[in-house]
């Protein structure tokens, strides 16, 4: 940051993770955002640029002082602020904080690595398309097809270019591609949450209809008496949906204190801003409607019943389990109940299971202890780079230092269409890396045939994996030794190695063709390997070093195996969400057993009397009730478990590597829900197993 003077040199240093752009003043006309102060047309201004609310205050104090002042973008670009954005919603897909005039970048193609021939495009750069109201989409494609092959005509064996249309209502849907945000949820993963949410609202509903007609029998009398006082059915069915719709009012109430309590935890989870209310009129709206439509379907049957009962049986406590729906119907309910809950628990156990095999999946390189530093690759950083070196690794507890344009497992899709041993171009792309000699030590990439190159500021020799080597059609990897490749119309460069196989992207993602090869220009990544029981001592001391070669810089660094977590940040949150469902639907179900229960004692209260006059014991009443839930528990599972597989079979399919389901899955979540089910059973079951006989047999 440097204020007013556009000349200052030393200033406040900010390093911000994602949301920086180079746009021009068009974009605002596909992307309604409102401005505070300026306006679109200032991003049309060379050395220009636009900061959010938020990036003002933060850089500035306060946003209204920003306007005017400069900043310094990459420790190259000094650009004067224009305007000022009101905050991006946290849920936008476009999370701007900083935008530069476009014509900027051009301006500053040595820092920026603006190219404009048509062969070097890429997706850093995003075209946004308004059409007309009468050109159908499919007609829009057949233009940018054309367009496309006028500028990249085919040639044979040539990498084909495809045109991807994607709408901005499916920008954060569209699993295809990635976005600005990085926040792609496919639609499939919030049907899934959805039916998770009302499958556990359904639940509920079955147990409030299982505790509602446990009570019944108690309310009978009162019922008895409101018939002789005149009372209609109707109204007695209104009263009772009266006390339903009260409980679920008091129960909305406390959702939305909980919810207010867990959001911030929510939002953790979720990745969502904090920010967000919800007492919107969606939300509150949404609420509403549920509300009402659970308080019918969890009150509109207890309430037929108790309004039906007849006033002369009411009275001298004679209604019978019959007259009440019965118990068959709440076994049913109870089964259903477990279904539910046994799914959401084997979908959990192999959710955590397979994040657990990926965190531990060997990646076929050295994740441990690399600290990984990052900087714009500029002429500054260049001249400096080999004193760098040297001064770390005379610290001790450094093994190894490298300069690379990434790290080996990240998001990085640069690839390029490629020719092998003098022939016409592959039908496929090859992938790049841009290291030193030093990378393929600091990671512990392991070599099958061949050596690593030699020091080189440009590109010389290539190193590829043995993916590229299949690929290729060669038999063995030493094939490849010696012969030539090239990317685009590139000078021919000699292989001089191949290194075993390492997981380029996610483990969702197979093993892509790579070629690893120096060119200093790109070396935007400084990675040191650490070897110390003292890492943070360590790390104090790089940062030391990194501030004496490179003040003007802000310092940034983060281990490997962090961006590795990143990679499954949401199969992370899902996992934990499952968890969280788990737990709630076998709450909910310990719940629905002891409604159950409660019934069954009341109904079989005399049958437990006379068993206990003839002489059974309290152990004998539990063994009774607890056989009969354990079938009902199991006839669950066998609802539950041929679904479950299926469903997460679906979800592993999403991963290259991915583990079996094996059958200790089913078998803990069986065992998991008898336990819970046993605990719930007996506590009841032996308070009614207690109960004097002569209490529950002296009418008879």
């Amino acid at each position: 940051v440097l204020g007013n003077n556009p000349n200052t040199v030393a200033g406040k240093k900010f390093i911000e993770d994602g949301g920086v752009f180079y746009g021009d003043a068009t974009i605002f006309n596909v992307l309604e955002f409102p401005w505070l102060a300026g306006s679109p047309a200032v991003l049309d201004e060379p050395n220009t640029t636009v900061l959010t609310q938020e990036i003002a205050e933060k850089y500035f104090g306060n946003w209204q002082s920003a306007v005017g002042q400069y900043i310094l973008l990459d420790n190259a670009i000094t650009v004067k602020v224009g305007g000022i954005l009101k905050n991006i919603p946290g849920n936008s897909d476009f999370p701007f904080k900083v935008v530069t005039s476009f014509v900027t970048a051009k301006n500053n193609a040595g820092v920026t690595g603006y190219d404009p021939r048509w062969g070097s495009t890429t997706s850093n750069y995003q075209v946004f398309i308004r059409k007309p109201e009468t050109m159908s989409t499919a007609q829009l494609g057949n233009a940018l097809a054309a367009f496309s092959k006028k500028h990249f005509p085919e040639a044979p064996g040539k990498t084909k270019r495809e045109v991807l249309l994607q709408s901005l209502s499916e920008l954060h849907f569209d699993t295809r591609v990635e976005n600005f945000g990085d926040h792609i949820t496919s639609k499939s993963t919030l049907w899934t949450l959805s039916l998770i949410g009302i499958l556990i609202i359904t639940m509920a509903c079955i147990n409030f209809i299982n505790l509602s007609t446990a009570q019944a029998i108690n309310r009978s009398k009162e019922v008895g008496i409101r018939k002789v006082l005149g009372g209609k059915r109707i109204s007695l069915f209104w009263q009772m949906m009266g006390e339903t719709g009260i409980i679920v009012f008091i129960a909305v109430v406390v959702a939305f204190v909980i919810a207010l309590i867990c959001l911030p935890f929510i939002s953790h989870v979720a990745s969502i801003s904090e920010k967000l209310s919800i007492f919107t009129p969606s939300v509150l709206l949404f609420t509403l409607l549920a509300a009402v439509v659970v308080t019918f379907l969890s009150g509109s049957y207890p309430a037929l019943i108790l309004s039906g009962f007849k006033p002369m049986l009411a009275l001298k406590n004679k209604v019978t389990s019959a007259s009440i729906g019965g118990i068959s119907l709440r076994r049913g309910l109870v089964v259903l109940q477990f279904s539910i809950s046994q799914a959401l628990i084997i979908c959990t156990i192999i959710a955590i299971s397979q994040m657990n095999s990926v965190k531990n999946a060997d990646l076929g390189f050295d994740k441990e202890a690399v600290l990984v530093m990052r900087a714009n690759a500029d002429s500054t950083i260049f001249s400096r780079q080999n004193a760098f070196k040297q001064d770390l690794l005379a610290i001790n507890g450094i093994e190894s230092v490298s300069f690379s344009s990434d790290v080996p497992s990240s998001d990085n899709n640069w690839s390029a269409n490629f020719a092998f041993d003098h022939k016409d171009d592959e039908d496929f792309d090859v992938y790049m890396k841009f290291a030193d000699e030093d990378y393929f030590r600091t990671f512990g990439l392991q070599f099958l045939a061949g050596n690593g190159y030699q020091h080189s500021d440009t590109i010389k020799d290539v190193v590829v994996n043995e993916k590229m080597v299949t690929m290729l059609g060669a038999k063995t990897p030493a094939e490849v030794i010696g012969k030539e490749m090239r990317t685009g119309r590139n000078s021919w460069k000699t292989i001089v190695g191949v290194v075993k196989d390492f997981k380029t992207n996610s483990l969702r993602e197979d093993v892509k063709p790579l070629m690893i090869s120096t060119r200093q220009a790109y070396y935007g990544c400084t990675n040191i390997k650490i070897k110390s029981s003292n890492l943070a001592q360590v790390r104090e001391r790089i940062q030391q070093s990194w501030d004496k070669f490179y003040p003007q810089y802000a310092y940034e660094s983060s281990y490997m195996d962090e961006s590795i977590d990143r990679f499954y940040q949401q199969e992370n949150q899902l996992s934990l969400l499952y968890k969280i469902f788990s737990g709630i639907a076998i709450l909910i179900s310990c719940l629905g057993l002891y409604g159950l229960v409660s019934f069954m004692a009341v109904q079989r209260k005399k049958e437990i009397g006379v068993r206990k006059v003839l002489g059974a014991s309290v152990g004998h009443v539990v063994y009774l009730f607890s056989k009969e839930f354990t079938i009902l528990i199991l006839i669950g599972f066998a609802i539950a478990a041929p679904l479950a597989w299926y469903v997460m079979n679906q979800w592993l399919g999403n991963f290259n590597y991915r583990i079996n389901i094996g059958i200790w899955i089913f078998a803990l979540a069986m065992l998991v829900s008898i336990v819970i089910a046993w605990i719930t059973v007996g506590y009841k079951s032996v308070k009614a197993a207690l109960v004097n006989p002569v209490k529950s047999l002296r009418s008879e």
